[in-house]
């Protein structure tokens, strides 16, 4: 069976914007084109486009996409089963959430009353995805798998203090890097406490203390652009400055 753009859009929810669009950075060409101009797709593009949307649900970019599809490994059954899986687990962190909120609707209608702990269960469950999506494979290569499995399951059950804590912490640890900043000593109080604090931040997280882990996860701050951005959007060289107060601070 064969389809126009505009048919193609009809069927798939896409716009013929969107097609064309993708013609364009060559991501997904028609089979043909008529000679009056019109673009013609067939099974084959079909399926490409489904693979497309499949990966486009899953937040994936359009050059990442391009990349995998044209990837002589590229496999439509190993894909299709990738995606399953990652759908399944969108789908349980959406019911997770789900769940929180209904709870959360029946607490403020006085029909039931939630602990604590349970306020916070969906929420962890998707900020715990969000760093291993985006941070997994580094941290991972880097302390191991059980390090970061236990540290997986201590953030999971934090209480509500906690985790206040730790957002209190992280806040109190950029003011005290940024005062540290301003006199240029590593080895200065203000730089010190920022270190210290890191060191009680870390170990709400951490299910074990190590000199050596700590500075590790302080020069992974400055290698590593996406922590560093964290630091350095405050100023410039906060990453480093953090860094070395870190080594002052363990002495290693």
């Amino acid at each position: 069976m064969e389809y126009t753009i505009n048919k193609l859009a009809e069927i798939s929810g896409v716009t013929t914007r969107t097609l064309r669009y993708y013609d364009e950075i060559d991501l997904l060409k028609p089979a043909r084109i008529r000679s009056s101009g019109y673009r013609i797709y067939g099974r084959k593009e079909v399926d490409q486009l489904q693979q497309i949307l499949f990966y486009r649900a899953l937040d994936v970019s359009l050059d990442d996409i391009k990349a995998a599809l044209s990837s002589k490994t590229y496999d439509i059954k190993e894909a299709l089963v990738a995606h399953r899986k990652k759908l399944i687990e969108k789908r349980e962190k959406l019911d997770l959430l789900l769940a929180n909120v209904e709870k959360t609707i029946l607490e403020a209608e006085g029909r039931l009353t939630m602990h604590d702990y349970e306020k916070f269960e969906g929420l962890k469950k998707e900020m715990l995805n969000e760093n291993e999506s985006k941070f997994g494979t580094e941290i991972r290569e880097k302390y191991g798998e059980e390090m970061i499995n236990k540290s997986n399951k201590k953030f999971a059950g934090l209480s509500e203090a906690e985790f206040d804590r730790s957002n209190q912490l992280a806040s109190d640890i950029i003011k005290s890097l940024l005062e540290g900043m301003d006199s240029g000593d590593a080895a200065g109080v203000m730089a010190q406490d920022a270190a210290a604090k890191h060191k009680e931040w870390l170990m709400i997280f951490w299910s074990e203390y190590s000199k050596e882990a700590h500075v590790g996860l302080g020069e992974m701050v400055v290698t590593d652009e996406r922590f560093k951005v964290y630091y350095d959007v405050h100023r410039p060289g906060a990453a480093q400055f953090l860094c070395d107060a870190i080594h002052v601070f363990t002495g290693l």
